[in-house]
Parts: structure tokens; sequence; C-alpha cells
């Protein structure tokens, strides 16, 4: 399976970002799967202020677009962005499959800065890509969630075969290399593939870039500019020896396989 990682910026201007989908889509061939960083429709920051003007429809019209683009261009995409929801806005994850339609994750751990603004989601659900072999599953996580380990290994107890890491990580604040040191932790306790894609900014602290099941970083893209990586990934590289070896009988994570799968159509 062929990913494409897409490091470019997102701001609060819907058709700005929605014209850098467009380029960074000019670029991937059939089947591709393709990452994008969180807040990419909507756009984002720390400051979520600009969220008191931003045009619930402009939103969903974007959303709509984007999923006439995955079927044109027969591409499968992981796009951020802020989303209309439950009276309020959340954060989600959006997979585009070729055939117009889409699924939503939507985040359920939030950032201190989005709590007063967003509604949290309250599932972990699976997404299932179908490729040529069969389909592929896997597991979206968004920005500060990389800090909790157990949703990962949830994902991977639930079937995930591979994780989308989706954020919009530039704050001065954070000890460089941190994140960068999660993202291969994440990928090789749980022995999965890990894609991620951060927006392209001056104080990037997290890096986009591709991580093998083994922790073994695949590719990554220079920091602060825009930028693609592609990476063509070997599936039968996962594995659950480590997953398998845990004293369930001292701790375990619930998993309950009766929660719904990502939500159709927002």
């Amino acid at each position: 399976m062929t990913i494409v990682v897409a490091q470019v910026p997102a701001g609060w201007n819907v058709e700005t970002n929605l014209n850098t989908v467009r380029e960074v889509l000019s670029e991937t061939r059939t089947g591709d799967v393709v990452l994008l960083p969180e807040g990419m429709l909507s756009g984002y920051s720390e400051d979520l202020a600009p969220l008191a003007g931003l045009e619930p429809a402009a939103v969903h019209d974007a959303v709509a677009q984007v999923a006439q683009l995955a079927e044109q261009k027969q591409v499968q995409i992981f796009c951020g962005s802020l989303l209309p929801w439950d009276d309020g806005w959340c954060n989600a994850g959006l997979f585009f499959p070729p055939t117009g339609d889409y699924q939503v994750y939507r985040k359920i751990n939030l950032a201190m800065n989005e709590r007063d603004r967003l509604r949290p989601g309250t599932h972990l659900p699976t997404i299932d890509i179908p490729q040529p072999d069969g389909k592929v599953t896997v597991g979206v996580q968004l920005c500060r969630e990389i800090r909790f380990p157990e949703q990962w290994q949830y994902l991977a107890s639930a079937g995930a075969q591979m994780f989308v890491y989706l954020t919009n990580a530039a704050n001065t604040r954070e000890v460089d290399g941190v994140w960068r040191s999660h993202l291969i932790s994440r990928a090789a306790e749980n022995q999965r593939f890990l894609a991620s894609a951060n927006i392209a900014h001056p104080d990037q602290h997290c890096p986009s870039m591709v991580v093998s099941p083994r922790g073994e970083v695949l590719g990554e893209l220079r920091p602060g500019q825009p930028d693609l990586l592609r990476h063509t990934i070997n599936l039968n590289e996962v594995a659950s020896w480590y997953l398998g070896q845990r004293r369930q009988d001292v701790l375990s994570l619930a998993y309950r396989g009766s929660e719904p799968s990502a939500t159709r159509r927002g």
C-alpha cells in the first residue's frame, strides 16, 4: 500500500485550504492513501477564536468537494477538519474512499484549549481501507492523543494494522524531539505501521513521517516547509507478538466489539 503524507499549511480560510488539497492531489496516483493534517479543511490554531466566524455551510461544502475529489482521483484520503456537530463543533479526522462517501472519527481526548469550544467524541472506531488484495484496517488519532498510549493499544486490539496520525503541532513550549519519540513508541510497542501528517510551520515540533512496526523511521520530512512524502509499505510486517504477551490477568483494556463503526456522512 502506498502512502502519501502531505506536510502543508492550513489556515482559517476554507477555500485556500481546499486549493492546497487540490494541489496535493495533483501529485498523487490512482490507489494512493493520502494523509493531510489536522484542521486541514476548516483551519486550526491554538487560539480557536476564529472558529466563531467559521461558516458551517462552508465546511460542509468543503467536505463534499473532497469526497468528489477522492472519487475523481481514485485515491483514499485522510484529512482533518473541525466539523459542525451536536449544536456545536468537534475536531475530526475524515476518511474519503474513492466512492464519493466519507467516514468520521471524532477526537475523544481534547486539548485544553479545545475543551470550552469543542465537543469530544465518545468512540474509538476503526476504518477499513479497500485494497486490491483485501481491506486494511486503520485507527485514526489526532494531535494530543499521542500522549495516551492506551487508546492506540485499544485500536491495535480492535484490529488496526496501521495508525493514521493527523496533527497541527506547532508549539514552542514543547521539548524538541519528544513527540517524535512518542510516534516511534506507538508504532513499535503495538507492532503497527504509523503514518503522521503535520502542518508546515516554522514552530513545528512533531514530524511528518512513516514508521515501521519495528519502530524504524522509513521516511521523514524536514520540518517547517511544505513537502510530500511517498512510501510503499508491506503490511505483512504487522505483528501482535508483544500484544500477545500482555499480562491481562493483571491489567487489561476492555474492547467492546459492539461499539459503532466510524460515522458515515458526518
